[in-house]
């Protein structure tokens, strides 16, 4: 159900398009440089042997 904007839909929606497209694309960030970490953390600890 989407309300009536007007003459703002246009700014409105995109705005909305906008964020949803940085928060994506800061959830992806996030996640891939979680497992680059995790993976370089895991080389460091097979290498001392732990």
């Amino acid at each position: 159900m989407m309300p009536d904007l007007g003459k703002y839909a246009d700014a409105v929606l995109g705005s909305y398009a906008v964020t949803i497209v940085l928060l994506v694309a800061l959830i992806g960030h996030s996640v891939w440089r979680g497992r680059r970490v995790r993976r370089q953390l895991a080389e460091i600890q097979a290498r001392n042997g732990k």
